[in-house]
C-alpha cells in the first residue's frame, strides 16, 4: 500500500505521471491511490519532496 504524508505533498502530479497502473489521481488537490496499485515504487522514487512510501500489511 502507498501511503501519503500529506503535510510533505506539494501535489506537483509526478507521481500521477509515472504510474504503470494509472492508479494515482490528483482529486480536489489531493493525491489518492486506487486499488490498482501493484506497489512497483516508482512514485515512491519520483516524488521530489519525498511524501510516499511503500507501507507492507502484517
Amino acid at each position: 500500500m502507498i501511503v501519503i504524508n500529506r503535510h510533505k505533498c506539494g501535489h506537483c502530479g509526478a507521481c500521477v505521471g509515472v504510474c504503470p497502473e494509472n492508479a494515482i489521481d490528483l482529486v480536489d488537490a489531493w493525491v489518492e491511490v486506487s486499488d490498482k496499485c501493484i506497489e512497483c515504487g516508482i512514485c515512491v522514487k519520483v516524488c521530489p519532496v519525498g511524501a510516499l512510501e511503500i507501507q507492507h500489511e502484517g
